[in-house]
């Protein structure tokens, strides 16, 4: 029998059933174990990381390794694969702190790096003689896309490893892996946990082999998640099939709201078939998300909004409980000044539509609630 995805998270990493025990899985805050078991020392392994990382790899459908941070995954990730004079290709669209970690932390192995942006037509001579391509799909800020299976094939026809940052879309909204992708990683601090109160990132690969060298680099970098965390994010993780459904819905009727308004433009959501990427988005996204990116006149113009509502919250988050809204600029990100990356939360729709209307209308001077 195939299980639809809420069964999947409110079941996903649990133990077997047993008489008397908690039914769900309890935080191991041991830092040592009684030698001779499946455990011994709290840097190198934790059964709280044993049952997330059962969790997310049978939503990945990988073997996972879970991280004290995305950045912690995502540099595991470069430290692992990459060695001296590699070629490696990263998205020029994409979270920023990925590009800024190889130019200014991998600089003595002399990387040959290519920054190509994530919407573009690949061909095969864009990965040609790289050992590791990264793309981020949809993309952080702009939400473009790209066909994960075709960069798949031209990734391995040039004997590359294939690598997808999947934090938008989630192990719910896109299954990298399964499209031919080797490994996927995110930052689990957005929306697979959910609730905006832990920081964790993971990486599932489809190779054991590599799962276990990422493991290694976890124990020897010390990037390891306290067991608390893990077992939040478990917690977490067991409403992500209902969480992302609201979500998606506020981004629906955000998208639909704003996408004509006077003093909006630019707006991005892959899930409206007014988007230029929703062809590629139908075809390889199992659902769209939160997300939507949408840009204001100036810098002031896009804060005053976002002072100016009651439900919104300036934050440089996104896949909480609550709708946030970050100037995306601020970080250095090549975008315009007056660009906000908004990330619908659970509010009602209605609610929230017409708070960001209310705002849009009637901007004011942010404050401390900010």
């Amino acid at each position: 029998m195939t299980l639809g995805d809420g069964t999947r998270c409110v079941h996903a990493g649990l133990p077997a059933a047993e008489p008397g025990a908690p039914v769900g899985p309890q935080p191991v805050l041991a830092s040592q174990f009684h030698l001779g078991g499946a455990h011994s020392y709290g840097r190198a392994e934790n059964p709280t990381w044993d049952a997330l990382e059962t969790a997310i790899g049978d939503l990945d459908g990988g073997t996972c390794v879970v991280f004290a941070s995305g950045m912690a995954a995502t540099t595991s990730l470069l430290r692992t694969v990459l060695r001296a004079g590699d070629t490696v290709v990263l998205p020029s669209d994409g979270y920023y702190l990925t590009r800024t970690y190889v130019r200014d932390n991998l600089a003595a192995l002399g990387l040959t790096v290519r920054e190509l942006p994530t919407g573009m037509v690949w061909t095969a001579d864009m990965v040609e003689g790289a050992r590791l391509v990264i793309v981020e799909t949809p993309s952080n800020p702009r939400l473009d896309v790209c066909d994960v299976a075709a960069v798949a094939d031209h990734a391995h026809a040039a004997g590359a490893l294939m690598a997808v940052d999947n934090t938008t879309a989630t192990p719910l909204g896109q299954r990298p892996l399964s499209l031919g992708a080797d490994v996927v990683f995110a930052s689990d601090t957005k929306a697979l946990s959910g609730h905006s109160d832990v920081v964790l990132g993971h990486i599932s690969a489809t190779d054991p082999d590599l799962a276990a060298r990422l493991r290694s680099e976890r124990t020897g970098s010390g990037s390891v998640p306290g067991p608390f965390e893990v077992w939040l994010a478990h917690r977490g993780l067991g409403t992500l099939d209902l969480r992302l459904a609201r979500q998606a819905e506020n981004a629906a009727a955000v998208y639909e709201a704003l996408r004509e308004h006077p003093r909006v433009r630019g707006i991005r959501w892959p899930g409206s078939e007014h988007d230029p990427a929703h062809e590629i988005a139908s075809r390889q996204m199992r659902r769209f998300g939160g997300v939507v990116t949408f840009e204001l006149e100036s810098a002031e113009a896009a804060e005053s909004f976002v002072a100016a509502t009651t439900l919104v919250s300036a934050a440089t988050s996104f896949g909480g409980l609550h709708s946030t809204a970050d100037r995306r600029a601020r970080w250095g990100d090549p975008v315009p000044e007056g660009l906000l990356r908004f990330s619908c939360g659970c509010e009602d729709s209605a609610d929230l539509v017409a708070d960001l209307l209310t705002a849009l209308a009637n901007p004011r001077v942010p404050t401390s609630r900010q």
